[in-house]
């Protein structure tokens, strides 16, 4: 039986979509069966993140109104072998979908998939809940700064008194020059948040040099923020790998 992970962070920016896109694509280079399910309707950008834009032939939507089995509606990366995509709808709003349609497509998930990571929309809206609710586990993304931090706080509260078991916190574009000058640890961005950590992810020029180049970061570099989400993907298959 697969888990399912939402992707969730409490503000804009703060990088979820290349977690995402990341770590799934890291899974699947450890050789783990994993879809990386779009569930933000808005902006639907994981298929930059993922380089499969080209490759878009179906959606949610597709599944959770029976028009095509999970099978059929996702595709494999091309370069990632085990590694699947399926795209949110386009001009579709979340609410139009579900909750217990996104239900049956997780439950359906997870007998065909390792490792479902579902991309959550930012924020706390419908979208948001659609990708939750069903979950086995969620990781939390945030930033050093003040408002990533007290909405990665909300965000983890709310995790928690929807039921999600385990929500897990993921530091994301750290610099320590800038954590430095702010007076700000790791530390203080745990507690403040109130999740466990899962891992944290350097500032990397390749982060986005690999969305520009439309390429997963796993096949763009080697060392750096690349390494951090591999060892985030090790933690998540039961690795004990220090922080």
């Amino acid at each position: 039986m697969g888990r399912v992970i939402a992707i969730t962070s409490g503000k804009g920016g703060t990088g979820k979509t290349t977690t995402a896109a990341a770590v799934a694509s890291c899974l699947a280079a450890l050789g783990h069966r994993t879809l990386a399910v779009d569930c933000d309707a808005g902006l639907r950008n994981l298929d930059v993140s993922l380089g499969m834009s080209e490759f878009i032939v179906a959606d949610i939507s597709d599944v959770a109104d029976a028009r095509l089995s999970l099978g059929e509606a996702a595709r494999e990366h091309p370069g990632i072998p085990n590694l699947f995509f399926l795209s949110a709808p386009a001009g579709r709003a979340p609410s139009e979908l579900g909750a217990d349609a996104m239900a049956r497509l997780f439950d359906e998930a997870r007998e065909s998939y390792e490792y479902v990571l579902a991309d959550s929309p930012a924020g706390l809206g419908t979208g948001f809940n659609l990708a939750s609710a069903s979950a086995d586990s969620a990781i939390v993304v945030s930033m050093g700064d003040k408002a990533s931090v007290r909405g990665a706080a909300k965000t983890a509260d709310t995790l928690r008194a929807m039921g999600t078991p385990d929500t897990r916190l993921l530091i994301n574009r750290l610099d320590g020059g800038s954590a430095r000058r702010l007076g700000v640890t790791a530390d203080d961005i745990i507690d403040l948040a109130g999740a466990r950590l899962i891992g944290i992810v350097r500032e990397s020029r390749d982060v986005q040099d690999a969305v520009t180049a439309e390429t997963p970061l796993v096949l763009f570099a080697r060392g750096g923020a690349a390494r951090d989400f591999l060892d985030v993907a090790r933690r998540l298959r039961g690795e004990e790998i220090p922080i």
